[in-house]
């Protein structure tokens, strides 16, 4: 029984390490909510393998065994591993949100950035600063 790693809409990247045998697609996940995803496998890629494919499908078959399917094509290799990376910078900024800042360090940097685009308030600005 195969385990779907990844569901990536079009279009999706395939690249290649060219020191070392690894082989990473990216692309937005076609699952919700999408976003950037990249696999990367700890093995050489095959030959026939596009620089970018439509839709992709990756799973697991078993410990080491692989399986990446775009619209009717199929590649199945051997991996020693396979790394799931998604981007989840919005989801994590949307449950801790920033945290606001202070009335007086709001003021302060206003009035040093209006200080600094006066020609002579800038003189200034660089004799205090010493």
């Amino acid at each position: 029984m195969s385990e779907v790693l990844a569901r990536l809409g079009a279009p999706v990247s395939c690249t290649r390490a060219p020191d070392i045998a690894t082989v990473s697609l990216s692309g937005v996940s076609a699952d919700a909510p999408p976003e950037a995803t990249t696999i990367t496998f700890s093995a050489p890629a095959a030959a026939d393998l596009p620089a970018t494919l439509g839709a992709v499908l990756v799973e697991r078959l078993s410990a080491d065994q692989y399986r990446v399917s775009a619209a009717t094509r199929v590649w199945q290799f051997t991996a020693r591993a396979a790394h799931v990376h998604r981007e989840v910078a919005a989801q994590f900024y949307q449950a801790i949100p920033p945290r606001p800042v202070p009335a007086g360090k709001r003021l302060f940097w206003r009035s040093v950035l209006m200080l600094a685009a006066n020609r002579g308030a800038f003189a200034l600005l660089r004799r205090l600063r010493g």
